[in-house]
């Protein structure tokens, strides 16, 4: 559970919520009209702008938002030397059915295991990931699109208050409730954007990075693996994928742990 998400829009919705409940009664909040007007009207116009198949799939991807772990960089680092370090040993087939956390780098290791060369396992994985970056990018549009129209939605809401209550001048009981459809549908769609739509959109498009990043490691391992380059090698080119003062210390080790007169 990614807990900066979660803490993140419940501290939002509460604070906004003692707002409502300290200052006046919450129903008065409540408006019917505006909230059709604005959730409804954004999520049809954010439909017409992708297909319906990747509308789906956004909120379907929405709770990686929430729950989504990649295995962390320096863990992965060190199993895939142990993987170099057992195929040099007992040969590239030893790799088959390994038990790893991802479906992505249990294919590549099969691929080693099958023979096949590395110019194949390079344009497979490397479409693989195209094709993964591709299917996460929709989610993070969608709700980018959400996060786009739903104010427009709220000012679209403000001028048809508006409109009805100029229309309606000639009667008192009229103007009240034109009124709050002109302000709640704004507050509507503030809310909406700001709080829901564009944080999960941000925060999809660092979770496509971060799974992005992670496959071209687990690319770049597997091509040394079937270059069979020594595990030190492989271990000190996939520092790179460390931060800098991560990146440092695990150099640093790499080092220490080198035998006297022993090359890369």
């Amino acid at each position: 559970m990614d807990l900066a998400t979660l803490i993140g829009l419940l501290g939002a919705a509460v604070l906004v919520g003692m707002a409502v409940i300290l200052g006046t009664s919450p129903e008065v909040f409540m408006n019917p009209t505006g909230l059709l007007l604005v959730v409804g009207g954004s999520l049809f116009v954010v439909m017409a702008k992708f297909t319906l198949t990747q509308f789906k799939f956004a909120f379907k991807a929405a709770a990686r938002a929430f729950k989504f772990q990649l295995p962390n960089t320096q863990e992965s680092i060190d199993e895939l030397v142990e993987l170099s370090k057992l195929s040099r040993k007992q040969g590239l087939l030893v790799l088959e059915g390994q038990d790893v956390n991802s479906p992505f780098l249990a294919k590549g290791l099969q691929m080693l295991a099958d023979g096949f060369t590395a110019e194949m396992i390079q344009d497979m994985m490397g479409k693989e990931r195209l094709l993964t970056l591709e299917r996460n990018e929709a989610g993070g549009r969608v709700f980018s699109a959400l996060g786009e129209v739903a104010p427009s939605m709220g000012m679209i809401g403000t001028l048809v208050g508006l409109v009805q209550m100029l229309a309606n001048m000639n009667d008192p009981a009229m103007i009240g409730p034109a009124m709050a459809v002109a302000l709640l549908t704004t507050l509507y769609g503030a809310m909406i954007a700001n709080m829901i739509a564009n944080p999960i959109a941000d925060k999809l498009w660092l979770r496509m990075n971060q799974e992005a990043k992670m496959q071209q490691l687990w690319i770049d391992a597997l091509l040394a693996i079937k270059g069979e380059k020594n595990p030190r090698v492989l271990e000190q080119m996939l520092t790179i994928y460390l931060p800098p003062e991560r990146r440092n210390r695990a150099e640093d080790e790499v080092d220490n742990s080198r035998a006297p007169g022993e090359s890369s």
